[in-house]
């Protein structure tokens, strides 16, 4: 068996600028663009918390919450909240700040899951988490009730 790795371990934290080439047509940050950077940081943190790469299995949840502005600095951290044999679940939050006011905004959540590879491209074991507080225990037990969850959607798409 794998050693445990505490959820500290896979933290991530990636910043971006909002730029005039990340805007839609309403003027606000393309959601698109958001969820590719939300993608990225789960990846990044899901690969050091098993020390392979993994893969994108699914996003869901994903929250926008509020709109993102040009000039806008976006902060996104990720975290993996959950593991299973060979996946895991990555929580993402996105705040935004505007330079300006120095206003922070909760501006979007999702959560994603992640299978980690071998070399040959094969599913392989994650090592479990090792919860050292009381909010990454209470964020393991939502993770598993997520997972549930994904799992009945998925079983009830295919029958």
């Amino acid at each position: 068996m794998e050693k445990s790795v505490p959820p500290s371990h896979s933290f991530v934290q990636m910043t971006e600028l909002i730029l005039p080439n990340h805007m839609n047509a309403l003027g606000t940050a393309f959601g698109g663009v958001i969820m590719s950077w939300i993608d990225i940081a789960a990846s990044i943190s899901a690969s050091r918390h098993c020390s392979k790469n993994a893969v994108t299995a699914s996003i869901d949840d994903v929250h926008f919450l509020a709109p993102v502005y040009k000039g806008d600095v976006v902060c996104l951290t990720a975290q993996v909240n959950y593991t299973h044999k060979t996946s895991m679940e990555v929580g993402v939050k996105v705040t935004a700040e505007s330079v300006r006011t120095k206003n922070l905004r909760h501006t979007a959540t999702a959560y994603l899951t992640f299978v980690a590879l071998d070399e040959q491209r094969k599913p392989t074991p994650v090592p479990p988490l090792l919860l050292e507080t009381e909010e990454e225990k209470k964020r393991f037990e939502q993770a598993k009730i997520r997972r549930k969850w994904r799992l009945e959607r998925r079983r009830s798409q295919f029958i």
